[in-house]
């Protein structure tokens, strides 16, 4: 049994794909159920046999995360993989239903109330894993504990970005540390697609008005970036890879990690901060009221 986030599209929809594919049941949850039918649609007449369910998730309200985890229940009552892939990237100022800043009440606090509803489930599951999906701009992100919503430091789209990612990163150290605390067989594993070419890039250009930038990203893909079915390969071996650790990061292999086989790959220093990544769980918890309860 397999839950993805964001499963309509890029990264989440080619991980629906390939683990339908290898006979796992995947739940795609998508904002949008238009979208989601229209995944489910791609990808049944490639695998006629694939076991798929859709369920509307939007991870930008606690409401939909709680009535999401209240209506999933899954036949055999197991969770073998949660994968953290939805998210959005350099938009103009918004909020989410809770008036978190965007990107980080996506990319984040929402997965944390998610992997948090879902924790018995997954605690029960011998061998379950949380696989949450980080970026190469998480070297760039400084996480503001004090302001982490930019409403005292002027809002920049690519900090708060690089923020959530790094945000990504300081949940899986955190959550990892807690689980082998709790001497648990679940694992908290992160991974990133290095630059792969997905509807993310054009998303925020397309919020802010600019045509010229949605050319700009459309472009940057076609020459340098990678295909999605490509990018996915991190995520997917964190996910299946029997020899993976907890706290494991994958990441591309080649040019810097933009492209290439899936391998262990390092988190930039503020990553590895274990006092960090424990203040980030205290206030999350705060924000969302989630808990992590067996």
């Amino acid at each position: 049994m397999v839950v993805i986030t964001g499963a309509n599209s890029g990264l989440g929809f080619e991980s629906a794909r390939v683990l339908a594919h290898r006979g796992a049941h995947v739940v795609l949850t998508c904002r949008s159920e238009e979208k989601g039918r229209r995944a489910l649609e791609a990808i049944r007449p490639e695998q006629p046999q694939a076991s798929l369910e859709l369920m509307v998730l939007d991870l930008a309200s606690l409401a939909s995360i709680r009535g999401f985890a209240g209506a999933f229940s899954p036949a055999d009552d197991r969770l073998d993989i949660l994968m953290n892939n939805a998210g959005v990237m350099a938009i103009p100022p918004a909020r989410t239903a809770d008036g978190f800043e965007m990107q980080l009440g996506v990319n984040h606090l929402g997965h944390f109330a998610l992997t948090a509803a879902l924790f018995p489930l997954l605690e029960r599951t011998p061998g379950a894993r949380v696989v949450t999906l980080s970026s190469l701009l998480h070297r760039r992100g400084r996480m503001d504990l004090e302001d982490p919503f930019f409403e005292r430091r002027p809002y920049r789209p690519w900090q708060s970005y690089a923020q959530s990612k790094l945000a990504n990163l300081l949940f899986t150290l955190e959550l990892d540390r807690r689980l082998r605390r709790r001497a648990t067989r679940t694992m908290a594993l992160a991974a990133h697609p290095g630059y792969a070419a997905t509807e993310l890039q054009r998303r925020g250009p397309e919020l802010r008005g600019s045509s010229v930038g949605v050319v700009v990203m459309r472009l940057a893909n076609a020459l340098f970036a990678q295909p999605a079915a490509h990018g996915v390969w991190p995520q997917l071996r964190a996910a299946t890879d029997p020899g993976a650790q907890g706290g494991d990061f994958f990441g591309p292999s080649r040019l810097g990690q933009s492209r290439g086989p899936a391998v262990r790959v390092q988190r930039a220093p503020e990553a590895r901060d274990q006092d960090l990544a424990r203040r980030l769980w205290e206030v999350s918890e705060k924000l969302t009221g989630a808990r992590f309860e067996g």
